[in-house]
C-alpha cells in the first residue's frame, strides 16, 4: 500500500510563520524529538530541524502530518530510510 502511495502520491508543504508546518504525502514518521523530525514522503526523505518541535496531527490514513514549534530547516534526500539500514541523515540529525 505504501508503494502505491509513493508512486502516485501528492506531496505538499504549507508553513505558517515558521511555527506550523502541514505536510501532505507522508508515508511514515521515522523519528522525532524536540529538535528534529524525520519522515518518508512521496518525494523522498524529509528532515526538519528546529526547537520545541512536536507533532500536532498525525493521520497516516490521509498521509498528513502537522508539526508545531520553531522550524529552522527543511531538508530532502532522495534516499529511502527503509530497507533495514540506518540512514546517514539519522546520525547527523540527532548528534
Amino acid at each position: 500500500m505504501a508503494e502505491e502511495k509513493k508512486r502516485g502520491g501528492h506531496h505538499t508543504l504549507m508553513m505558517e510563520e515558521r511555527e506550523k508546518l502541514q505536510i501532505g504525502g507522508v508515508l511514515e514518521v521515522i523519528s522525532f524529538d524536540e529538535e528534529g523530525v524525520m519522515m518518508e514522503t512521496t518525494c523522498g526523505l524529509l528532515v526538519l530541524k528546529g526547537a520545541e518541535l512536536h507533532i500536532g496531527k498525525l493521520d497516516l490514513e490521509e498521509v498528513e502530518v502537522t508539526v508545531n514549534g520553531t522550524i529552522d530547516s527543511i531538508d530532502y534526500s532522495d534516499g529511502s530510510a527503509g530497507g533495514g539500514r540506518t540512514h546517514p541523515l539519522l546520525g547527523k540529525l540527532f548528534r
